[in-house]
């Protein structure tokens, strides 16, 4: 399945099918917690958060394209990806964009 950012796919006609999107809360561990506080005294990346959000995307992104295919499509164009605190200690990340089907 292609997905691309943009709204279009170059020299291809295609028909939309409509919105999807896949969504994941992830919550940190208490391993990541305490790293977490150990680094904020030292400053730099906090890896154990990247590595987090990063497998969140992931998720989400899966089960954006599953949603599509299940309409058959054979892109999603306009993705993007957003994310929010639900709770504290737990991050939402979302992945959407516009199904569509090659003419």
């Amino acid at each position: 399945m292609k997905l691309l950012s943009i709204e279009y796919i170059p020299g291809v006609d295609f028909e939309p099918l409509g919105i999807v999107k896949g969504t994941v809360v992830q919550t940190k561990n208490v391993g990541r917690d305490f790293m977490a506080g150990m680094k904020t005294l030292v400053g730099g990346e906090i890896v154990g958060y990247t590595e987090m959000l990063n497998e969140a995307r992931q998720i989400a992104t899966k089960r954006m394209v599953d949603e599509a295919k299940e309409m058959d499509a054979d892109a999603v164009i306009g993705v993007k990806y957003g994310s929010s605190q639900v709770m504290s200690g737990a991050a939402e990340v979302i992945a959407y964009g516009t199904a569509v089907k090659y003419k």
